[in-house]
């Protein structure tokens, strides 16, 4: 008899501690949650390197375009330094555009001016797979440098 009413007395106590299946629900909401948390990381992850690899790309673009001699020579030596930069540093940017501000190459030289460059790209994210993530996002970067004052001007 006392093993019967020992039996009774540990059933509800039993019940209450028995935590079979916790870990196959902790498992449901966990896993995902940590695979989200993992895109989140690598979305931002990819969004700074390729802003900060833009701006490096912008950089070097003003300061080729801000030792040319005139204005048309300055957009060519923006542009291949612009794309080369972003080549180099292999980000994964489709549609790479460079513009260039050229204006101030108006001046004389000896006046003080500066060129200004644009870059911009299309970052591909869709195999993030991150509910509320696009597909791709446009970047942008733009970086200005001095024109060289006593450049020669092309005769």
């Amino acid at each position: 008899m006392k093993a019967a009413t020992r039996r009774r007395a540990m059933s509800p106590a039993r019940r209450e501690r028995d935590e079979r299946g916790s870990a196959a629900i902790e498992a449901v909401f966990g896993v995902p949650a940590f695979g989200l948390f993992v895109g989140l990381i690598i979305f931002g992850g990819r969004t700074a390197s390729t802003d900060e690899a833009l701006q490096s790309a912008a950089a070097e673009g003003a300061r080729s375009a801000s030792i040319a001699r005139d204005a048309q020579v300055a957009r060519i030596q923006a542009r291949e330094a612009a794309v080369a930069s972003i080549a180099n540093q292999e980000i994964g940017c489709e549609g790479v555009e460079v513009s260039v501000d050229t204006s101030d190459f108006g001046k004389p030289p000896g006046a003080p001016g500066s060129v200004e460059v644009t870059v911009s790209c299309r970052l591909a994210l869709s195999d993030l797979s991150v509910p509320g993530v696009p597909g791709s996002r446009v970047m942008r970067a733009s970086m200005s440098s001095p024109i060289d004052t006593w450049r020669e001007t092309a005769p």
